[in-house]
């Protein structure tokens, strides 16, 4: 397969070798491991339509973030369902994504992965895919798709199968291919490839799969019950992150809605009251909820404040008018009642399934 050709050869070595640990293992070597499906068996795996328009690739930030050149402009992409490790930062602590030995070696492999094959061939060319078709991006302008290879490799599904990256579905779970998302990892965690090997980042900062996951499907849980919901009934059961689809549910006027949201931030206004932002696909047409002074006090069994912590549920269910607002949208009308959880909280190993959040009303 010509696609083998672009592989460079420490990463087509690590792609032989099942891709271990980034840091020299005590006990046996790689290569004293059971023999692993064969790179061309991999690539097998991951194979989808081939692209019928192709963009180059102009620069490879790392596993889960490239930029394209389309249409005249330099676009940057934001690879759904995978979130490789962070490469080395000065004072990274974070508990869920610690910049990693292997986040360094994931990089590179991906640069190198999309380097032409000959200083006289021009820049790699990949195709795009996007959930139904359609086109969305993050709060930071990132267009969210899969990069498909001319052969027709998946590389976002490449990347799991590898054991490059988990699947990610933090978000909800794929649109595109969640079957083979899981089957991929299920293969990828069966073989030891990448992170799934034992001696990954040994002696180094680890990611905490084992909470992650869980975590991550409990939210994917609220997403897609909600996006059956939304199936029945899209113009009364919204997402905050779709401005597209809140304008055009409110294209006639106020609508009585639910909203599935995370909470970005707080306000304290000077009447007492508290606005709570809502993360939006778009900064400029994000949805604000008011809680007025005289609910605070009646609102503190919801424990918003720190709904957006790591390893709990953090997706509510808002029920209330929709309207335009001076800054965005506004639900308004909102009460107590009104917010509920989404979704379960995650079973954390180890971790008993209660908070303040579990007081929230579920319907």
């Amino acid at each position: 397969m010509g696609f083998m050709h672009r592989i460079p050869g420490t990463a087509l070595s690590l792609l032989l070798l099942g891709l271990a640990g980034a840091s020299a293992p005590a006990g046996p070597s790689p290569q004293e491991r059971p023999p692993q499906a064969a790179p061309t068996a991999l690539l097998a795996d991951c194979m989808v339509e081939k692209p019928t328009e192709l963009f180059p690739v102009a620069w490879v930030v790392d596993g889960d973030t490239i930029h394209v050149d389309r249409d005249g402009k330099r676009e940057k992409l934001r690879l759904l369902s995978i979130d490789t490790e962070e490469k080395y930062m000065p004072k990274n602590d974070s508990e869920t994504k610690p910049s990693t030995r292997f986040g360094d070696l994931t990089a590179g492999w991906a640069q190198g992965f999309f380097m032409p094959r000959s200083p006289s061939e021009g820049a790699v060319e990949v195709g795009l895919r996007f959930p139904g078709g359609v086109e969305a991006r993050d709060p930071y302008g990132r267009l969210l798709c899969h990069v498909v290879t001319s052969e027709g490799v998946d590389f976002n599904l490449l990347m799991v199968r590898t054991g490059l990256s988990p699947y990610f579905n933090k978000y909800g779970n794929s649109r595109i291919d969640h079957e083979r998302f899981v089957a991929a990892q299920k293969a990828a965690m069966a073989e030891q490839r990448g992170i799934w090997d034992p001696r990954t980042n040994d002696g180094g900062s680890r990611r905490p799969y084992d909470r992650l996951l869980p975590w991550w499907d409990a939210r994917a849980e609220a997403v897609n019950a909600h996006r059956a919901l939304a199936a029945s009934d899209p113009m009364r059961f919204l997402a905050a992150d779709e401005p597209d689809q809140l304008s055009a549910a409110i294209a006639k006027g106020p609508r009585e809605v639910t909203v599935l949201a995370l909470i970005d931030r707080f306000f304290e206004e000077d009447d007492g009251s508290r606005t709570v932002l809502l993360r939006g696909g778009d900064k400029r047409r994000s949805v604000r909820v008011s809680i007025p002074k005289e609910l605070r006090g009646a609102m503190e069994k919801l424990d918003l404040d720190h709904s957006y912590e790591d390893f709990r549920q953090n997706y509510f269910l808002i029920d209330g008018t929709l309207q335009m607002g001076a800054r965005g949208f506004d639900l308004v009308g909102v009460g107590v009642e009104d917010w509920r959880l989404a979704g379960p909280e995650p079973a954390i190993p180890g971790r008993a399934p209660s908070s303040p959040a579990d007081l929230v009303r579920r319907r």
